[in-house]
């Protein structure tokens, strides 16, 4: 059966069997772990730096070009795919939130950067547009793989202290407005709800679920996402579940009753309701249009698709493994 590949970050650790909290190291078409896009990462965040290639990066259903000096970041839950050219370098950087945040005595901290949860519908990448800045990314990148390597005394605490100077230098350069403490305040928030609405998706809450998760009033929880986003809290928990149905009717053959079981709707039928009064269309007529519409193949747009040769007794095809 046809289903979307859920990985943690013990998948990408191809050296050891131990349990990781964090990955960094080179990125390019010899990277050789056998995952199957698209997938997506159930409990880990990824920052991708690529320095060279082109190609496209697709994230939930949003296409971003890669280009030289581009940086891409992945929350957890979020989809993802990529198409890359053969001569694609750069780096990659996995981590654990528990790994982040070990020794802050904020436990939302990551939600203050703008990239990851975004309150936006699409995560845009970094791209990098001057000398200097691009010297800074490759010198942390480098010296934090560097740190792994040599597994010198407290080798974390340094790899730990070179993420935060990538991620604060890129929360310098990333593209967002400013805002008084009360607005800070309530971001924090609406991302600790979209945390939550992406972990819980599956089990369809209601709002009132989600504020008594939160620990506040369902009036608070939607007067915050009105002030913060301009909208309602039904409508953040209707984006992520519409995204979650065109997910399974696009990456998997699961039929309609089996979805709608899947995500917690009373019958098919109120499912095929809720579905198509929010994107005018029933699932069966998206799925259609899914096969009926035509895209170029990677090999029309001149990019590599990640898929190269294993050798012999690594115990999975070609066409299993592929680029992240």
């Amino acid at each position: 059966m046809k289903t979307i590949p859920v990985y943690s970050i013990d998948k990408f650790n191809a050296k050891t069997e131990k349990t990781i909290q964090f990955q960094i190291e080179v990125f390019d078409i010899h990277r050789n772990f056998k995952v199957t896009y698209p997938h997506r990462h159930d409990d880990f965040y990824e920052i991708l730096f690529l320095t060279q290639g082109e190609g496209v990066h697709t994230i939930d259903f949003q296409h971003h070009p890669i280009k030289p000096f581009s940086i891409f970041f992945l929350s957890p839950g979020q989809i993802h795919e990529l198409e890359l050219s053969e001569d694609v370098q750069g780096f990659i950087f996995l981590f654990t939130s528990s790994f982040y945040h070990f020794n802050k005595t904020d436990p939302y901290k990551l939600f203050e950067l703008p990239f990851f949860y975004n309150l936006a519908k699409e995560t845009p990448p970094l791209y990098l547009k001057n000398d200097s800045e691009r010297q800074i990314f490759i010198d942390l990148f480098q010296k934090a793989i560097t740190e792994n390597q040599l597994k010198l005394a407290d080798n974390e605490e340094v790899i730990r202290a070179l993420l935060d100077l990538i991620l604060i230098q890129s929360k310098r350069i990333y593209p967002v407005g400013t805002m008084d403490e009360q607005a800070h305040k309530g971001r924090i928030l609406v991302k600790r709800f979209k945390q939550l609405i992406e972990e819980k998706c599956q089990e369809n809450l209601s709002v009132k679920e989600y504020a008594d998760l939160l620990t506040i009033t369902p009036n608070h929880l939607s007067e915050t996402v009105r002030n913060v986003t301009g909208r309602t809290s039904t409508d953040l928990i209707n984006d992520r579940m519409v995204m979650e149905i065109k997910r399974y009717l696009t990456h998997t053959d699961l039929g309609i009753s089996e979805i709608a079981y899947k995500l917690n709707f009373s019958d098919q039928s109120y499912f095929s309701k809720y579905f198509k009064k929010l994107t005018d269309l029933s699932p069966l007529e998206f799925r259609r249009n899914i096969h009926l519409t035509p895209s170029p193949s990677p090999v029309e747009r001149g990019v590599f698709t990640g898929e190269f040769p294993l050798s012999t007794g690594e115990g999975v095809g070609a066409t299993d493994a592929r680029v992240r």
